[in-house]
Parts: C-alpha cells; structure tokens; sequence
C-alpha cells in the first residue's frame, strides 16, 4: 500500500469508523463534520485525482484506487465529508475553476450532477431537458432525478440538449430552480438525492463548461471514474466485512466448537475472499491502464467490468457474512447489516449491472475479446 492509502487507512480507523454508529442513528454532530473535513485536509487525503494547483493531490488512478478502497471500509458514506469534486469540474474554464472546483476541493460547496430524469436513467440517451439559446446566453427546462448531494450543493452540472448534450454549471440560488421531491432512500447516508426541476432557467454562456456539444465526452470519463470508484469501495468494504466476520467466527463458539470450523461459515468466508481477491485485481489493472493512457473507450468497459464485478460480489458478501453473524448481524449497530443496506444502491446507480453487461458485450463486439479481457 502506498503512502496515500496507508494515510487514508488511519483516517478511516481513528476518524470515520467512531462515528458510524451515531451517523446511522441521525446523531452525528456538525463538530464531527468539521472534523472529517479538516483532518482529511491535513493529511491530504482530499481531492485525489484533481491537480495540485487546483487544490487537489495529482494522484495516479492506482493511488487513488488505493485510497478510494479504504474509504470504502467505512459506512454512511461518511467519507462524503472529504473535500473532493467531480471530475468535470477540471475541464471548466480559469473562471470556472477558481468559482467552483477550488472552492469545492477546500470543502467549502459541493457540487452535485443532475443527468437522470423521469424517462432515462441507465439510458442518458432518453434526457429531455434542453437548453434553448436566449440574447444574453441559455434557458433551461427540465426535471432530473436522484440528483445526490442535490440538497446540499452550491452548483448542478445539468446535462441538457443544446440541441446536442451539453453541460452547464447552474449556481443553485438560480431562480427557476426548486425541489419537488426528496424520497426516502433504503440507506442512511448524510445527503439526499433529491428531484431538482428547471423551469426557465436562465444562465450566460459562460456556464458552458467543456464546449457546446461536449456533455457525452465529458460524460464517459465522469461514467468511468465513477464506476471505477464504486468498485474501489465495494473492495474496501469486503474487506472490512471479512475481516471483522472472520475475527467474530473465530471467537465464537456453538455446539462446542467455534463456528469458523463448520463449512456452513468457513465455505461463505472463503468464496468472499476470491470474490475480493479478483476484484481488487480487476480494479487496479483498470486504474493502472488508465494511468498508462490507454484507449478511453476500452478503459470505459473495463471500468464497467470492474463496477459490475465488485458490485454483485460486494453485495453477495455482505448478505453472507450478516448470516454468520445471526441475530446480532440483523441490527443497526453491526457493520454487516449497514453494508447489507448500503451496497444495494452499487448495483444500480451510475448504471445498472445490466447496463454494465452490455457495456461490456458491446466492447466485445466493438473492440474485440481480447483487448477487453486482457
């Protein structure tokens, strides 16, 4: 492990993993915010992959894989706390940069992507939102959906058709904007993911961000860092969940004997071990082809091979190591349960399992069987 994942390692033991409880009872204090902010500052864990003279740590995919997977031995998503930033936010112009992405890699404003709406979720080729030219620059109308960090953000990155997909960086206090829903969701994370509507929005040209006609680009790379991400956590979590099952089948004992040598807990533990083992592999192989510069496209299905991989495994083990646990694993309090909860969402958002699927079939088709497996 490098540096920057064994700093991040000890930031998730002394920092993040003491308030997970709390944070999943709605106890969590603004001091123990302010306190993942800061000390994520000083050790800098923050702003991975963005550029140190934006306020980030320039890291390589690998490094970051490596900190992105400790992060994910926490639950509650309480590393959302850490100052970071999507990755479109580095594509903005000067202006653009010092408004938004310094700002949000200092932890003062978030930012929040709003591409799912009502009709095209796994499939953003269905949005409906549009961007109709006005004397001084665009007007916005449209709906989107779980738009996350929407109840917190200073900014929304809103894909709109332009006629062609374009991104736009929209201040939230823009009038025109308003929530119209904020579900309940099934996991306990500290921000929401609330339905934003655009209703004559106006903004200047230069919300533009990376050119008119530049969102589907834009929006590729952002579909892979993020895919790539989900799968780094889902690794930190099976190991989180394999390492505290194992240590409480070793210690616990029925029948007068400790349950870890009955294959009904031995077998489970062992096929979550390959499990995290190959999809820690498959991930980092895909952070260091990224970092080798590799064809963007091929980067993109592998990425999506790994989200699909690490996904249906995080989940599979979670549900086998709650079962080990019994009765205890079945409450709020016990780290299995919260992962059971909380993996669920991998499967589904930044894009289904089955879209991943045929993402990677396409590639297949499209770049050939080899350069997609090897």
């Amino acid at each position: 492990m490098n540096s920057a994942g064994e700093r991040a390692r000890a930031f998730v033991d002394e920092v993040l993993i003491p308030c997970e409880v709390q944070a999943e009872l709605g106890r969590i204090s603004a001091d123990d915010v302010a306190l993942i902010r800061r000390e994520a500052l000083a050790r800098e864990i923050s702003g991975g992959l963005h550029a140190r003279e934006h306020g980030g740590q320039g890291w390589t995919h690998v490094e970051w894989f490596l900190v992105e997977e400790q992060f994910g031995r926490s639950t509650n998503a309480l590393s959302w706390h850490v100052p970071t930033a999507y990755n479109v936010l580095a594509h903005g112009s000067p202006e653009q940069i010092e408004r938004w992405l310094k700002p949000a890699l200092r932890g003062e404003l978030h930012d929040a992507y709003a591409v799912t709406e009502e009709h095209a979720g796994s499939d953003p080729s269905g949005i409906a939102t549009t961007a109709t030219r006005v004397a001084d620059g665009w007007r916005l109308d449209g709906e989107k959906w779980f738009v996350t960090y929407g109840d917190v953000a200073a900014v929304f990155i809103v894909m709109a058709l332009a006629p062609s997909p374009t991104l736009f960086l929209v201040p939230a206090d823009t009038p025109g904007i308003s929530v119209v829903d904020d579900p309940p969701f099934t996991h306990t994370y500290p921000h929401g993911h609330p339905t934003i509507r655009f209703d004559g929005v106006l903004v200047g040209e230069d919300a533009v961000i990376g050119g008119v006609g530049g969102g589907d680009d834009l929006q590729r790379a952002w579909f892979a860092e993020e895919r790539l991400g989900i799968a780094a956590r889902g690794c930190g979590a099976m190991l989180r969940l394999i390492e505290e099952t194992t240590a409480w089948a070793i210690a616990r004992e029925q029948g007068g004997a400790r349950i870890i040598d009955h294959q009904g807990v031995a077998f489970p533990l062992a096929d979550s071990a390959a499990d995290a083992a190959a999809g820690r592999l498959l991930g980092l192989e895909v952070a260091r082809l990224a970092d080798a510069g590799e064809d963007p496209k091929v980067v993109h299905a592998k990425a999506s091979m790994a989200k699909l991989f690490v996904s249906e495994a995080a989940n599979r083990c979670a549900d086998r190591c709650l079962q080990i646990w019994g009765g205890r694993g079945y409450t709020r309090t016990n780290v299995a349960e919260r992962f059971w909860r909380e993996l669920r969402v991998d499967r589904i958002w930044e894009g289904t399992s089955e879209i991943q699927r045929l993402i990677v079939a396409r590639a297949l088709e499209r770049r050939g069987v080899q350069r997609v497996l090897w």
